[in-house]
Parts: structure tokens; C-alpha cells; sequence
């Protein structure tokens, strides 16, 4: 089984699982080992899922006011713990590909295997609900026939991405690739570097 192979087979669990009770305040339940790749695995893609929600949520016309900042909140939180696990990811291809010399002619990649994987646990997020629509038995014919169209795409796209993260990973294995990982050093996020957060002081 391939990297991505087994990370489709994560995601789509995450999914899954979540949707059995289908509500953003369901804890957790993490199926694999701690420090494990799958269990990073697991939760990146459930707080993916989470935060979908959440972009569902807020965008209610009728939200009350109150409840939407304090949504935006937890949507702001979501995203830090989103790139805080992409981060953890890259560290975990890093060690496991510290021992390979790249080659001397060895190409730098436009993005790091975590970002890629990022990409490929949203897409299965974009599958399992375009799904969804193509499954309604209330919606009209033409909207059916869209969303059909739409998932092939988004079908194909996955099973290129998929290979794309594979065949990065195999290059980074042979040395033909190396990784550089840059932090995100998100700025609003840091009381430090937020100018409406520091001038409050």
C-alpha cells in the first residue's frame, strides 16, 4: 500500500466517523497508536471536518451576531491547529528521510509533503460532500447532473495528487528531492507581531 493510498483510507475514516453524529462539539476518538503517522493522520483530517462545519455554520444568514464572533474564534483556533499538525507532519517526513544524501543535482520541491497531504485530506472533504449532493433525492435533475461533473473531477484530481505525493516522496527517497520546511510564522496569531493586540498594552 502506498503513503497516500493509506492516507485516503485515513481520511475517509475520519470523515466517517465524524459524520455519525455530524456535530462540531463531538470529542475525538483518535483509532490509532499516539506519535504515530496514522494517528496525525487521523486528526489532521478531523479537524479538517470540524472546520468545514464550522465554514457551513457561519455563513447563516440569520447567526446571531454573538455567536458568529465567537464561531470566528474557533475557526481562527482551528486553523492554527491546522498548520501546527502540517508542521508535525513535516517533521515526521524529515526524520524519516534524515539518513538520504540528496543527490548533487538534487531539486528543491515547490512545497513541503505535509502542505501536499494538507491538500489531499481537504480534497476527500470535497469528495465525501459533493457525494452528498449527488446522492439528494430533493434537489432537480440539472443540479444531480452538475454535481456528478463536479466529482468526477474532484475524483480525478485526487487520484493525481495522490500520485503527484507519492512519487515526491519516492524522489526525496532517492535523493532526486530535498525538503526545506518553512514555519508559517503567522503574524495575527502572535501578540508580539499584531499591531491592534500590542498596542493595547
Amino acid at each position: 500500500m502506498t503513503f497516500t493510498e493509506e492516507s485516503n483510507q485515513i481520511f475517509n475514516r475520519a470523515i466517517n466517523d465524524y459524520h455519525v453524529t455530524d456535530d462540531v462539539d463531538t470529542p475525538i476518538k483518535n483509532p490509532y497508536q499516539k506519535d504515530s503517522i496514522q494517528h496525525s493522520l487521523y486528526k489532521k483530517c478531523w479537524i479538517d471536518t470540524v472546520q468545514w462545519h464550522y465554514e457551513d455554520i457561519i455563513r447563516d444568514p440569520h447567526i446571531d451576531p454573538i455567536e458568529a464572533l465567537a464561531l470566528k474564534r474557533r475557526i481562527d483556533r482551528s486553523n492554527q491547529d491546522r498548520t501546527d499538525l502540517v508542521e508535525e507532519i513535516d517533521s515526521y517526513f524529515r526524520q524519516y528521510y534524515s539518513d538520504v544524501k540528496p543527490q548533487a543535482d538534487a531539486r528543491l520541491n515547490t512545497e513541503s509533503p505535509a502542505w501536499a497531504v494538507d491538500r489531499l485530506s481537504i480534497l476527500a472533504l470535497k469528495i465525501y460532500h459533493m457525494q452528498e449532493q449527488v446522492n439528494r433525492t430533493d434537489a432537480e435533475p440539472a443540479h444531480i447532473a452538475k454535481c456528478q461533473a463536479k466529482l468526477n473531477v474532484l475524483l480525478e484530481q485526487q487520484k493525481d495528487l495522490s500520485l503527484a505525493i507519492d512519487q515526491l516522496l519516492e524522489d526525496i527517497a532517492e535523493g532526486r528531492k530535498y525538503m526545506k520546511v518553512y514555519r508559517q510564522m503567522k503574524m495575527y496569531n502572535d501578540p508580539a507581531t499584531n499591531p491592534i493586540l500590542y498596542n493595547q498594552k
